[in-house]
């Protein structure tokens, strides 16, 4: 396995930027952290479109959707247009839509947030759960309140800062009573970078559930898995020889680079560090990386 090219200076910038026509970048850990935009990252996203290159942003964090990211963007002063956003979100419930052909009388249970419940509302998927199971009063609890809903035909599980006991017994009951009901994660992410250091992320949320039924999800619609970059590719209409995928983590952003033929860039200012790409036993190798993505601003 080839060693990683390492980016250090504008000749190298404009030789690696030509190679490419579309960047998706991902978001946590590359354009900002929380609230914090990365220095010079709105100058660097600038040069990328001042040079014709297609941005795209796709990001794992399923408790926020494509409407939610365009506040974001919007609020910490990007440039942002609609239809550069791809969350995990949107990708599960354009999945559920139109590649598995959900039945329109079913209903999903969701362990999630509120980026899920409008992605899910994007595509007229009827849901259960989410927010209405986010309030759960201990001092009335009977599992006999727990009872298998027919309605029910999948369980999609993302991240939850709301996340309960409620929420996993019905997941759980679903799932367990009904063989045919389908069990679906957005992404499984074990942590997320935030305020310079990590917290769980979606992956920790659905363990759980994955241990109590002793079962695989059927699905996982996020980095690096395929669903996602079928979704991105189909929309796009994507040549992956002409597009790089911009990661701060190795076992999603850069591992989904290379598992779909795309080129990739790995910065150092997430949750991966040179040395882990560096490593003689290093598993996952970018095509090339830099310190930031605001570097590319010096062009």
């Amino acid at each position: 396995m080839s060693e990683p090219v390492k980016l250090t200076d504008a000749s190298a910038y404009e030789s690696f930027l030509d190679k490419y026509d579309t960047f998706l970048i991902d978001c946590d850990g590359v354009i900002w952290h929380g609230n914090n935009v990365l220095p010079n990252l709105r100058e660097a996203l600038s040069v990328l479109r001042k040079k014709g290159k297609k941005l795209l942003f796709v990001s794992n964090n399923s408790a926020t959707s494509r409407k939610g990211y365009l506040k974001k963007f919007k609020k910490l002063n990007i440039e942002i247009h609609d239809g550069e956003v791809f969350g995990s979100a949107y990708a599960s419930a354009y999945y559920i839509k139109n590649v598995l052909k959900f039945p329109k009388e079913k209903k999903v249970y969701v362990v999630g947030d509120v980026g899920i419940i409008e992605e899910l509302e994007s595509e007229g998927i009827r849901y259960a759960g989410a927010n209405e199971d986010s309030n759960f009063d201990t001092s009335n609890w009977d599992y006999a309140n727990i009872k298998q809903d027919p309605e029910v035909g999948a369980v999609l599980c993302g991240f939850d800062i709301h996340v309960n006991y409620l929420k996993y017994a019905k997941a759980f009951t679903y799932l367990n009573s009904n063989p045919e009901c389908l069990f679906f994660l957005t992404n499984d992410d074990p942590t997320f970078p935030a305020n310079g250091t990590v917290y769980p992320g979606g992956g920790a949320i659905a363990a759980p559930l994955i241990t109590a039924l002793g079962r695989n999800p059927d699905g996982i619609f996020g980095k690096p898995n395929k669903p996602m970059l079928d979704c991105i590719i189909q929309h796009l209409n994507l040549n992956p020889e002409r597009t790089c995928m911009i990661g701060d983590r190795l076992d999603t952003d850069i591992l989904f680079g290379t598992n779909g033929g795309l080129g990739t860039l790995f910065v150092l200012t997430g949750v991966n560090k040179e040395q882990d790409i560096l490593a003689k036993d290093a598993r996952i190798i970018p095509d090339y990386y830099m310190a930031s993505l605001g570097d590319f601003s010096i062009l």
